[in-house]
């Protein structure tokens, strides 16, 4: 059953592909969005944490459409980009990267954020008392102490990036070789006759995937967490 044909390979190898850059690229990002959240006051920041966090409660479709008409070749950010740099998003596995990060960015950053606003201020204090600088009390203090959360994050936004299919498939459509990831390619089966046993093959290698990063994730967590603790 689960002998999957040199197609549905090529969907999971892109998928795997797409959620890691996805990961990596909005992890710096997400980090720091997570700490200026946690550790700042500032005016409108209730509205930049609802901005955030808004592609958690938008229907995926709406988030790909707007992805669309900005990255788009037509839209402004993307028409910039292709016309001076050739960087072009829609319809490239690189848009579909995009939107995977977008999606999953929230997850990311609420689990850093909740991580970081558990750390003990008075230890930062007590490193900037002794003349360290903010950055190096963050990368020396609140870093380390915040790592179970970012873990716990990153492996989060792995795992949504790699089942998003509404903003994708609606930003670089379902292009195999190009843009079909492993839900677009379930989407596909079921959409051919005779097609369920495809799609619950792939179904199957998502769960499987989706269930051996959870369990990574917890067990990475807690093994950050005892070291701190010195256990």
């Amino acid at each position: 059953m689960l002998d999957l044909t040199p197609d549905e390979w090529t969907a999971l190898g892109l998928s795997m592909r797409i959620a890691l850059v996805a990961t990596v690229a909005a992890l710096p990002l997400g980090i720091a969005v997570a700490w200026l959240l946690a550790r700042r006051d500032f005016r409108g920041k209730i509205l930049f944490d609802a901005i955030v966090h808004l592609p958690l409660v938008l229907p995926p479709v709406v988030t790909g459409y707007l992805l669309l008409a900005a990255f788009g070749r037509r839209g402004m950010i993307g028409g910039f980009l292709a016309d001076n740099f050739g960087i072009v998003f829609s319809f490239r596995w690189t848009g579909a990267a995009l939107a995977c990060g977008v999606m999953a960015f929230p997850l990311m950053v609420r689990a850093i954020r909740l991580s970081i606003e558990a750390v003990d201020r008075r230890l930062e204090q007590a490193a900037s008392t002794l003349g360290a600088d903010a950055r190096w009390v963050f990368a020396t203090v609140t870093l380390p102490l915040a790592l179970p959360g970012i873990v716990a994050g990153t492996v989060l936004s792995f795992v949504k990036a790699l089942g998003e299919f509404g903003a994708t498939i609606t930003f670089v459509s379902n292009i195999p070789g190009e843009t079909q990831t492993i839900s677009a390619a379930i989407y596909t089966s079921l959409q051919a006759p005779g097609g369920d046993a495809a799609a619950l093959r792939l179904a199957l290698v998502a769960i499987f995937i989706s269930f051996v990063a959870l369990i990574a994730s917890e067990w990475l967590a807690r093994r950050a967490a005892a070291r701190m603790h010195g256990d």
